[in-house]
């Protein structure tokens, strides 16, 4: 076996001194590496005599892995699956060459304090980015993080804050700086943008996760607020995609003076919005990083055309499953919140997609809006929600249930309609008053809305008997205004908030359903 021997001037003379090893933007100090699978560690040699063609040596946690050197100076070593480890340790990366009687480190570099756990990704628009706590906004962070932050000391929990741009791939250009979760991190002066402060969601899901699992968590924020979907898909999300969004697949981004008001267009009000423009410059650097899965808050953007969504959520999980290499990867998302609008047609268009993705699961938000403000600030209900797929998918903990109800079929007997549902078992009606009130509604042949009540088989529910409960899954409505009903829906008015929990105490989302 040949031996290694350290000298880059006896190796190779002066020239080869300058060569420099950059590596993958995941790889800096304080990095979390994927537990339980393969884990690719990346990067380039530049040199400054073009010389290429060496080797590169990766140790880390026992282990030693070789790659060449392409011609481009790219280079990549996948580490075997590891198990999870708190232990402070250090990756080190070596540039080596092949000599007759021994092998030469011409240059190296270290990443200390690399731990290794569970690995999440944060993406989406405004919702996801709202910042965990940002002295300089009453309204744009977090109800509770100047107190949830204040008192957090997780060293075993760390974050990315991913720079805000835009442009086309530059692989290995992103650098960024790991987190430890500790009052230190989320200090930001009043003057700051809020937008170097992690993620209100991702913080609690990290958190969550980590208090859950007892291991390493990793966190990635990558997250602007007015994006629309397409910014964040990658070219390949694309192919074979549904005819519906072939101008979206088809679309050229512009940049620099090619940019003009001329491409403003629908969802594309800006460069940064044009397809895939996030997924390059905030996502791309990442791939193809070991990690769990991604979640996602984002659809207010594309609200105005929701007949399109379902499709591009599909462009955008399977554009990141094969960029990651990951078929298995998980997305778990928010749906959007009442506002101002209800949104039906995007929540729709999201329940029609986890419908037909397995990979996926949905966080059910109908009862944690503000109908004055598109940001609501309650953010750990919304993060709870979606570790508690990641629990119960991932992880095998024993929950019994960890969807919300779903509506599943309708059947009409006189002039009551009776929707059944997936995911309950009995129900809780939250109102303050203990009545049954909800916003279901119900429609005829005409096709006209008129509110409805729920009954208990055609009779009226005494309030004051049940105090909120209905100890079945079926729910009857009725309306006086419709004798023969055909449809049903819930949460299809303006300025309506979802009171029906099941018995999980996950709520029911808006949904619309029809006789078959």
């Amino acid at each position: 076996m040949k031996k290694e021997f350290t000298s880059a001037c006896f190796a190779l003379g002066a020239c080869a001194a300058f060569a420099a090893i950059e590596l993958g933007a995941p790889f800096s100090d304080g990095v979390v590496l994927q537990r339980g699978m393969k884990v690719p560690v990346w990067g380039k040699i530049v040199s400054s005599c073009g010389k290429a063609a060496r080797e590169v040596k990766v140790e880390f946690a026992g282990q030693a892995k070789k790659a060449s050197v392409g011609a481009d100076g790219s280079w990549r070593v996948d580490l075997d699956a590891m198990e999870a480890s708190p232990e402070s340790r250090t990756m080190k990366v070596c540039e080596m060459e092949s000599g007759f009687f021994f092998d030469s480190v011409v240059d190296s570099v270290e990443v200390k304090d690399v731990l290794v756990g569970e690995v999440w990704f944060a993406s989406g628009q405004s919702n996801m980015e709202t910042p965990i706590w940002h002295d300089a906004n009453s309204r744009y962070r977090d109800g509770k993080g100047a107190m949830m932050t204040s008192m957090t000391r997780m060293p075993l929990v760390r974050y990315v804050k991913t720079p805000r741009v835009y442009g086309t791939p530059g692989r290995n250009k992103l650098k960024v700086q790991w987190c430890r979760f500790e009052p230190s991190s989320f200090i930001a002066p009043v003057n700051s943008v809020h937008w170097k402060l992690p993620s209100a969601v991702a913080w609690y899901f990290a958190r969550e996760l980590h208090i859950a699992l007892g291991v390493p968590v990793g966190i990635v924020d990558s997250s602007i607020g007015g994006t629309n979907i397409d910014a964040w898909t990658p070219r390949e999300g694309y192919e074979g995609c549904d005819a519906s969004i072939k101008a979206t697949a088809d679309y050229v981004p512009k940049f620099g003076k090619d940019w003009t008001k001329d491409c403003v267009k629908g969802v594309i009000g800006a460069a940064f919005q044009q397809p895939t423009a996030l997924f390059n410059a905030m996502v791309w650097d990442y791939a193809p990083m070991a990690m769990r899965g991604f979640i996602w808050y984002q659809g207010c953007h594309n609200a105005d055309e929701s007949e399109l969504y379902s499709a591009k959520m599909h462009a955008l999980y399977n554009g990141w499953s094969k960029v990651f290499e990951n078929p298995n990867l998980k997305l778990y998302f928010a749906q959007l919140a009442p506002w101002k609008h209800n949104w039906m047609g995007i929540c729709m268009a999201q329940d029609k997609f986890v419908s037909e993705q397995p990979n996926a699961a949905i966080a059910v938000t109908s009862d944690v809006g503000n109908f004055d403000d598109i940001h609501p600030n309650d953010k750990e209900t919304v993060a709870q929600r979606l570790v508690i797929h990641a629990l119960k998918r991932d992880y095998g903990f024993d929950i019994p249930e960890d969807c919300s109800p779903t509506a599943k079929s309708l059947s009409v007997s006189g002039d009551v309609a009776t929707v059944t549902f997936d995911h309950v078992k009995t129900w809780y009606v939250y109102n303050e008053n203990m009545k049954l009130d909800a916003p279901f509604e119900v429609a005829g042949d005409d096709g006209v809305w008129e509110a409805a009540q729920l009954v208990d088989y055609g009779k009226t529910f005494k309030d004051w008997r049940t105090f909120g409960l209905i100890e079945k899954p079926q729910l009857s409505l009725r309306s006086d205004k419709v004798k023969k009903p055909v449809k049903a829906r819930y949460l299809g008015k303006e300025r309506t908030k979802g009171v029906m929990y099941n018995q999980a105490s996950l709520p029911l989302g808006p949904f619309e359903i029809s006789v078959r």
